[in-house]
């Protein structure tokens, strides 16, 4: 039997609306309230480090090479063509070794032009010498006879005194003009042969002095001629020569180092941003790959280069298998901080900056932003001045991906 039913009442159906929306305007305002969830990470992507209290060793870190502490650099003196290449790089030469073999014809006739010129010269002076002593000779012959006219002279004036009597005044003053010509003219004749000894020394001196730059030019040329077969000039190991016959070479062309037996040294290429600590007799660690050597740096370049700055080290010890251009690393340590905080050195972030750090919680299952600010660093770690305590473990590697959360969760 059908039962009539009656409409609901208007006033209930809007009760009923009102109390919905009411409710789904409240359960919209509580999630909008809640936090979104923290992004999950991998921990065994992550590296992990605990602050500690203690003795940080501050060190700068860099590449370079071994190279011999003494090398010899061979330049052509002149130029010439090779003719022939006798060694190669790597074979152990002595100072005497000949490492190549020039030509050049313009070198060998210009030596025969300057001992040409010498012999002429040589042969001016033997010329000069005979002339003046001749001339000297044939003074000396002068000065004799005049002398004897002289004395001759002088007895006939002596005569003609003693027989005054016998003879006219005029006589007598003729024998005695006579003889103060002749004395004259002796006096004369010594002074010409005087000057003429010392006139002889003064041009066999300059000629002589001619003699001596030719020879010098003699042996110039004959210096160059020698220097067409270029010698090691030292003992050692050739190194860096790339020549090859018939090539032309102007003087100063480098064609070869010689490395000297010795010691060692590593020349370390340091970022100039990380150089301006570095000091002389600065401890260093120099790895090989086939072992440690200790050092200590004994010269920094006054500028950078490339952004880099070069510093030479000095090897205390040896090390089997260590041989020049080997690539190595060098640590320089800068100094020791006593008692302050530090962590391992995160992948972000520069030494005396604020930086966020993800610190982990007690239970290590999940990390909050901090931030952290830092203080020297080091290779490896860096101070730590503010934001985080001992024992505190954070996140150091790279977490440039996260950086729009506070929060992440580890698992």
């Amino acid at each position: 039997m059908d039962i009539k039913r009656e409409p609901p009442k208007k006033g209930k159906r809007i009760a009923y609306i009102a109390g919905a929306t009411i409710a789904l305007i409240g359960v919209t305002v509580a999630l909008s309230r809640l936090e979104a969830a923290p992004p999950t990470v991998e921990r065994g992507s992550l590296w992990i480090d605990t602050v500690r209290r203690g003795e940080m060793v501050r060190q700068v870190r860099g590449p370079g090479t071994l190279q011999p502490e003494q090398i010899r650099f061979v330049s052509t003196v002149t130029a010439g063509r090779v003719e022939r290449v006798l060694v190669r790089p790597g074979a152990k030469v002595v100072a005497g070794t000949v490492l190549v073999e020039l030509s050049n014809p313009d070198v060998q006739l210009e030596a025969l032009t300057a001992e040409q010129q010498l012999n002429g010269a040589e042969g001016a002076l033997v010329m000069l010498k005979t002339n003046l002593e001749t001339a000297r000779l044939n003074q000396e012959g002068v000065v004799a006879t005049t002398r004897s006219d002289f004395n001759e002279a002088k007895r006939n004036a002596d005569v003609a005194d003693g027989l005054d009597t016998l003879l006219s005044k005029n006589d007598v003053g003729k024998a005695h003009d006579k003889g103060i010509e002749l004395q004259t003219r002796m006096r004369i004749e010594q002074q010409r042969l005087t000057v003429m000894s010392d006139n002889i020394k003064q041009q066999i001196s300059l000629q002589q002095e001619q003699v001596a730059k030719l020879r010098d030019i003699v042996h110039y040329q004959e210096a160059r001629v020698q220097s067409m077969k270029v010698l090691a000039g030292a003992d050692g190991v050739v190194q860096d020569m790339e020549l090859q016959p018939g090539q032309w070479l102007q003087p100063g062309t480098l064609l070869a180092k010689v490395a000297q037996p010795g010691k060692l040294k590593a020349v370390l290429r340091i970022p100039e941003t990380q150089a301006k600590d570095i000091q002389i007799d600065q401890p260093t660690q120099i790895d090989t790959r086939n072992g440690i050597i200790a050092g200590h740096v004994f010269r920094i370049d006054p500028s950078a280069q490339n952004g880099t700055v070069g510093v030479e080290i000095s090897l205390d010890g040896t090390l089997p298998g260590a041989r020049p251009d080997l690539s190595v690393d060098g640590t320089i340590e800068i100094e020791r901080l006593k008692d302050v905080l530090y962590v391992g050195r995160p992948s972000y972030g520069q030494a005396e900056s604020t930086v966020g750090m993800f610190k982990l919680t007690p239970d290590g299952t999940g990390a909050t932003r901090v931030n952290v600010t830092l203080g020297r660093s080091s290779v490896n770690t860096i101070e730590i001045k503010q934001g985080l305590n001992v024992h505190d473990r954070v996140i150091i590697s790279d977490m440039s991906a996260m950086d729009s959360h506070e929060k992440v969760r580890v698992q």
